[in-house]
């Protein structure tokens, strides 16, 4: 989000942009610096920290942690980033950092930022985060400012942090806050990925592999097919958004780990390049890697031209595609998930007729972070209400967590009728 505000604004600004290790740095007129920073945060964009376990701290760096001294020799400013619970069940925050570019110009600065978070119930077992900068050369007259963010994740829990950032001149910028991290009321049924109290480094790999999952073992475990449909919110959008990829594979993880589910089969498709991405057939778990692996050669928002002149590609791509995935597979039930699908035209009503009588339960999860602005069905909904299925809106974490409670029992129930009705013949 702050490279595409930034990218935008360059020309007409003459601003430059800076790497500095994994970090951004712009150099920004004021009045850019003060647009972007907000909708930064509100992005929940947190980047550059990581954990390292038993870190061995300097005595200088341990008093200034310890004592809690605010300090200001290099003049920076950290703002909290407020807990936020993600779609991957997980609190996210951290901090955004002001730091003016004079303070740091030069042949190449050294910046190291340290934190230490505790646990108002833990208070003697603290986890510490540290990250070293490399910072370019910087102009000695250079104006603006560079920002800088970093993040962590929490469990539900109360906790305190002390910051600092210190240069290779040693001045120090110091800070400390509280945070709180707490379901509302009508979220407390969410059961979070991560522990209460628990301080954790944020995951930076979308498609980090699976841990082994605990399987139930009933007489009859529970087969899905899932088809998701990898694509942006925006369909001529040319990269996937951080949020919507999160979102997606975190549906895509919530459903890898349900315990009563033993085989899964796969079919990763893109509606701009009206292609099967990635499929995995018939397997006891889902192979993430394998699929970021696939989704990585994905072009966004460049169409074929014989696909564009074609008013009827996009139709028969998916007219095909269900009459594929659906009308041949021995699933106890098929799950759509990922942004609405609007076509210029209906899908024949014979391309799935034959499927549309089908004993499996049909499930849709519809992605959508902004439900109001596009209120009717698209063409995947379509199908799935004449399928007699069932769809559920995921524009928030606990959307996501109702859906799938939902899902669930709707399988179980109709595992038992189906076992009952088998019994008595």
């Amino acid at each position: 989000m702050i490279r595409q505000l930034c990218s935008s604004a360059q020309d007409s600004n003459s601003e430059t942009a800076r790497t500095l290790g994994r970090t951004t740095v712009w150099l920004l007129s004021p009045l850019l610096l003060a647009s972007i920073l907000p909708r930064a945060a509100a992005q929940n964009l947190m980047q550059g920290v990581s954990s390292h376990g038993a870190i061995q701290l300097l005595a200088s760096d341990s008093a200034i942690l310890e004592i809690e001294d605010v300090k200001k020799d290099l003049p920076c400013t950290a703002t909290q980033v407020k807990p936020v619970l993600g779609f991957d069940l997980r609190f996210h925050t951290g901090y955004d950092i002001v730091l003016p570019l004079r303070e740091i110009s030069g042949a190449g600065d050294q910046l190291t930022i340290l934190l230490k978070v505790t646990s108002d119930d833990a208070k003697d077992s603290p986890v510490y985060f540290s990250q070293h900068y490399t910072v370019p050369d910087i102009e000695e007259d250079a104006k603006g400012d560079a920002f800088l963010q970093g993040g962590f994740d929490l469990g539900e829990g109360s906790y305190h942090v002390s910051f600092m950032m210190r240069d290779r001149m040693e001045r120090v910028c110091s800070q400390n806050w509280d945070l709180s991290a707490t379901l509302p009321p009508k979220d407390q049924g969410i059961r979070t990925a991560i522990a209460p109290k628990a301080i954790e480094a944020s995951e930076r790999e979308f498609f980090r592999d699976e841990p082994p999952v605990t399987r139930i073992s009933p007489e009859e475990p529970f087969k899905v097919k899932i088809l998701l449909n990898f694509s942006p919110q925006r369909s001529a959008a040319a990269a996937m958004q951080p949020i919507d990829t999160s979102a997606l594979v975190s549906i895509l993880r919530n459903i890898s780990r349900e315990p009563k589910i033993h085989r899964f089969s796969l079919v990763a498709f893109n509606m701009n390049d009206q292609k099967v991405v990635y499929r995995q057939d018939d397997s006891d778990k889902i192979d993430f890697p394998e699929l970021g692996k696939a989704l990585s050669k994905l072009k966004l928002g460049i169409v074929d031209y014989n696909k564009l002149v074609d008013k009827h590609s996009e139709t028969d791509f998916l007219a095909k595609l269900l009459q594929d995935e659906l009308g041949t597979h021995d699933s106890d039930a098929v799950i759509f998930a990922g942004p609405k699908v609007m076509l210029d035209e209906p899908l024949p009503a014979d391309s799935f007729k034959e499927i549309a009588a089908s004993p499996f339960p049909v499930f849709y999860m519809n992605y959508i972070l902004t439900p109001a602005q596009t209120p009717w069905r698209d063409s995947i909904g379509t199908v799935v209400k004449r399928m007699r299925g069932f769809e559920y809106t995921i524009s928030r974490p606990r959307d996501l967590w109702n859906a799938w409670t939902d899902i669930m029992g709707r399988l179980a129930k109709m595992k038992l009728v189906a076992t009952a009705s088998t019994s008595t013949k």
